[in-house]
């Protein structure tokens, strides 16, 4: 099983800016509490020992306020000088783990997936990567993604939709074949890796029902202020 992930806590929150001022948006207080702190919470339910946190401005705070462990869970800090891009910080914060696979988790969402059951439909459908997709209905945030069987086809631009699929933002990473590309220093997990390489590999897609936010607007954040309650 995968004891290790990857947060991505480097988010400057602009669209929070109204609510969350000069703080790392991982760290917007829900109900007295940061949303990192649910969000370590869930991966110590799901087996998790180790986080690398892929960090940048103010990471201070993070750091301040957790340092090297939460409960069980060891702390690492893969620090951002300038900003690298999505990729460019994943690739720093790969550095920082042992194992071949590890879990990607986006920061500032939380989706309620049972992380035992992604690693096992990882290994049943041979992937070489693995997105947590959500069904949505009534939507305009976010890009759709399309499937054939397992297999992820295509990623589509943020446009409305009465329904589809999209990314969850959990993800399984094979870190040798990430190794393997000629990335650049910075560059966009989403676009220079996903969506070029999606016919290179098998990127698979478990599509997962259960309950999802994103606190990167604020009428999602005051949601979570009541559903996180």
């Amino acid at each position: 099983m995968i004891k290790e992930a990857i947060v991505l806590a480097g988010g400057l929150g602009t669209r929070l800016q109204s609510v969350v001022k000069d703080i790392p948006k991982p760290m917007a207080d829900i109900n007295g509490e940061p949303f990192l702190k649910y969000l370590f919470d869930y991966l110590i339910n799901n087996g998790i020992e180790s986080v690398v946190l892929s960090v940048g401005f103010r990471y201070e705070v993070i750091k301040d306020y957790f340092g090297n462990r939460y409960k069980n869970l060891v702390l690492h800090y893969a620090v951002e000088d300038e900003p690298l891009g999505t990729g460019g910080g994943i690739m720093n914060a790969l550095n920082f783990t042992h194992e071949n696979l590890v879990y990607l988790i986006n920061g500032d969402t939380f989706f309620n997936v049972n992380l035992k059951d992604l690693f096992l439909f990882h290994n049943q459908t041979k992937a070489d990567f693995t997105l947590a997709l959500k069904p949505m209905i009534n939507f305009d945030r976010y890009g759709t993604v399309e499937m054939d069987k397992d297999r992820i086809i295509k990623f589509n631009e943020k446009q409305y939709k009465d329904k589809g699929l999209i990314n969850g933002g959990i993800y399984i990473l094979n870190k040798y074949l990430l190794e393997t590309l000629p990335f650049a220093q910075k560059f966009s997990f989403e676009k220079d890796f996903l969506e070029k390489y999606l016919n290179h590999f098998f990127i698979n897609g478990s599509i997962i029902d259960n309950y999802f936010i994103d606190i990167g607007i604020p009428e999602d954040y005051q949601r979570a202020q009541d559903e996180f309650r």
